[in-house]
């Protein structure tokens, strides 16, 4: 199994509701050599509104977003689908990739009728390349020259540990650029401590990283806040009741019998004291989790790791306590309201009917016409509304006035508002308001980028007003 490298630059940082504009990906063998490469981009899809602050950061000019001669998003996306599941089974690696772009890529996926999980199904893996450099930054120092702030906090943004390890990053923030980048720091890792790799490599699958925690009985989690590492040797005791992937693991610094001792609603209301004696293992998520007899003997005060494991195997074999503990973590488990936008019912509305499946498929392969039939026979809610969606993107000469109308609504209703909600969609007086601001104090040639989004963007005020009045 080979690893493919990869990374996006978007119109914004909604994984849901903006969209990416390059995909960049490089597919490597098991030593790290490139075998094969996807570099592509395409224009911003109709009520996608592009921001000044994500133009700042990517360079990209407004004629190269609405660029005709560029793919849609849609056609970009069916590139993607069939480059990266000719390349797999892979591990799939990013930067901060678990945050963001995991979840971008999987909602586009959605989004244009293609299985959402691709990255970690079919005996794919995946796994964030940030949670590499961070633990080599604890366990294998001499790895990396991670830079500081001005306070001397560790700074970990790739566009800064990448050329303070001899990468030369001039295009920062170019996808296929960082995605080099990410290569070029993995292989100094894996050449100078192959073990701490094998190790990210290890727990890169849910299944790999559920049976480390149940092997290991005790081991130290490393957490990462504002730079700074955290280290906490914990014991798992359960599972989320609402996430079957996060394992529940017990700080083992705090005494035992007195845990045992609290009734269930006093372990709850001590459960969300910071910092939290329990800790939330995401097996999904390449956590840094390393053995007790690996750890350095300097990362956790006091460090013991007989009397830890002892301790842990007391837990273990505790399941009064590991029920109490369980009950109190129920109690104030986050809770999450389902969401009345589709874009944001990929989780909550549940998984993808079978049924469906070989809809999608027919979906891609059939004509534009054909697709407004299919569209109308799939089970799941949120596929017919992405499949009419698509459609009006492509082709809206071949939907109903009612069809067209709801897709027009929807979009005109977000885009007028004074300001999106937040973390959600971006507005056009929102857009336009940042854009006016940003030009008051910038260079010449941002701001004449900056010029060029604000004609943009009251154009598209205009059209979408005079829709809306019409």
């Amino acid at each position: 199994m080979g690893f493919v490298f990869w990374d996006t630059e978007t119109t914004g940082k909604s994984t849901e509701f903006d969209q990416i504009l390059q995909f960049a990906a490089i597919h490597t063998d098991v030593d790290l050599n490139e075998l094969d490469r996807i570099n592509v981009r395409c224009r911003l899809n109709p009520h996608i509104v592009p921001t000044a602050g994500a133009m700042r950061v990517t360079g990209v000019k407004l004629g190269q977003l609405i660029d005709p001669t560029l793919p849609s998003h849609y056609a970009m996306l069916r590139q993607i689908e069939a480059k990266l599941k000719s390349w797999s089974p892979a591990v799939f690696i990013g930067y901060n990739s678990l945050r963001f772009d995991e979840k971008l890529l999987r909602n586009a996926l959605f989004r244009t009728l293609h299985k959402p999980y691709l990255t970690n199904t079919d005996g794919n893996a995946r796994a964030d390349a940030l949670r590499l450099v961070q633990a080599a930054s604890v366990y294998a120092p001499h790895c990396l020259d991670i830079p500081e702030d001005e306070d001397g906090n560790a700074v970990f943004k790739l566009d800064k540990v990448a050329p303070h390890n001899g990468f030369d990053h001039v295009n920062a923030h170019d996808a296929l650029s960082d995605v080099l980048a990410v290569i070029h720091l993995a292989r100094c890792i894996s050449a100078k401590a192959p073990d701490l790799w094998s190790r990210f490599l290890k727990l890169a699958t849910k299944a790999s990283a559920a049976a480390f925690c149940d092997e290991e009985g005790a081991f130290v989690l490393t957490e990462f806040f504002f730079g700074k590492p955290y280290h906490y040797v914990v014991a798992p005791f359960g599972v989320d009741p609402n996430v079957d992937a996060y394992v529940l693991a017990l700080d083992l610094r705090h005494d035992l019998n007195w845990v045992a001792s609290l009734p269930v609603d006093q372990l709850a209301t001590w459960m969300v004291r910071s910092p939290k004696p329990v800790r939330v293992i995401r097996t999904n998520a390449t956590q840094n989790l390393c053995p007790l007899d690996e750890a350095p003997a300097d990362i956790v005060p006091s460090f013991d790791a007989s009397s830890y494991l002892a301790k842990a195997a007391w837990l273990s074999e505790n399941e009064e306590l590991k029920a109490k503990l369980a009950a109190a973590y129920a109690l104030v488990a986050p809770q999450y309201e389902a969401s009345p936008h589709v874009e944001e019912q990929l989780v909550s509305g549940g998984f993808i009917p079978d049924a469906d499946y070989p809809l999608m498929e027919q979906f891609h392969e059939a004509s534009w016409q054909e697709r407004v039939v299919l569209a109308g026979q799939l089970a799941d809610v949120r596929l017919r509304y992405h499949a009419l969606r698509l459609i009006y993107e492509e082709h809206p000469q071949l939907l109903s006035q009612t069809q067209s109308a709801e897709i027009e609504a929807i979009a005109s209703e977000r885009l007028l508002l004074d300001k999106g909600p937040k973390d959600k969609w971006t507005s056009l007086p929102q857009a336009l308001a940042e854009a006016e601001a940003m030009m008051t104090d910038c260079d010449e040639q941002l701001g004449a980028m900056l010029s060029e989004l604000r004609d943009y963007l009251k154009q598209c005020l205009a059209r979408y007003g005079a829709a809306e009045t019409g």
